[in-house]
């Protein structure tokens, strides 16, 4: 990979993380919506991986409760596996354009959802009974496409939880997803020295970006910031879509 690709890596990844320091959005998505305009997919999820954990690993320790929040979510977390293992073979037997569209609507989607979503919990006999289909969904949506938001965190918002919860349950499903992901890229034979180099180099950024964006978050106001970082994300999607569409 030439240099100035990897600076181009880099600097997604510290602004990726700075915007997840700042509004609490999933890092991949954001990181992803970057790459994805210069580095194919099936090269830009593994550059994502090891950054991802270190993300993850950072909001987690910041968030506790993570044992009740863990024993909560177990069916969740579980059915996840199959989705992704299934989303994996799908990024594997498609051509790089598809996930990318893929890729596209899922960021336009939940960019639109959070920009209009509204106090809304759902029935408690419904809570357990999505559980197992939300996690199988966002296993499929993230091992197509690298993201991990859909629709995870539309459905986690939804259980009028505490937002320490809701941060904790989400970065324990980032975490666990991107651990079986680096695992499923290494048996696809997407994964090279070059790669997991690059993408280790991304961890020192990652944790500067999160602190510089944890700090900003404090002294500005921080709906303004989420409502920004939501329209780019929109912009990010509609764009791919754009230019997947007019690939394939």
């Amino acid at each position: 990979m030439e240099l100035t690709l990897i600076l181009a890596v880099e600097v997604a990844f510290i602004a990726a993380a700075f915007l997840k320091g700042m509004t609490g959005l999933g890092f991949s998505t954001l990181c992803l919506g970057m790459l994805a305009s210069f580095v194919d997919l099936k090269l830009s999820i593994p550059l994502v991986i090891l950054p991802s954990l270190t993300s993850n690993a950072l909001v987690m320790i910041d968030a506790g409760e993570f044992r009740s929040t863990f024993r909560r979510f177990v069916p969740m977390f579980v059915c996840a596996f199959p989705g992704l293992l299934m989303g994996l073979w799908l990024l594997n037997s498609m051509s790089g354009d598809r996930p990318r569209f893929v890729l596209g609507i899922v960021l336009a989607l939940y960019g639109c959802w959070a920009l209009l979503q509204g106090e809304y919990v759902l029935p408690e006999n419904w809570q357990r009974r999505l559980m197992g289909p939300v996690g199988l969904v966002t296993g499929v949506i993230n091992g197509l496409t690298g993201s991990q938001i859909m629709p995870i965190l539309p459905y986690l918002l939804s259980l009028g939880l505490t937002k320490n919860i809701v941060v904790q349950a989400i970065n324990t499903s980032f975490t666990i997803s991107s651990l079986v992901m680096l695992l499923g890229l290494g048996k696809l034979g997407l994964l090279s020295a070059e790669l997991i180099t690059i993408s280790a180099v991304g961890i020192i950024p990652v944790a500067v970006g999160i602190r510089l964006g944890s700090r900003v978050r404090r002294r500005v106001s921080e709906a303004l910031f989420r409502v920004l970082v939501l329209w780019m994300l929109i912009l990010l999607g509609v764009s791919l879509i754009m230019r997947s569409w007019a690939a394939m």
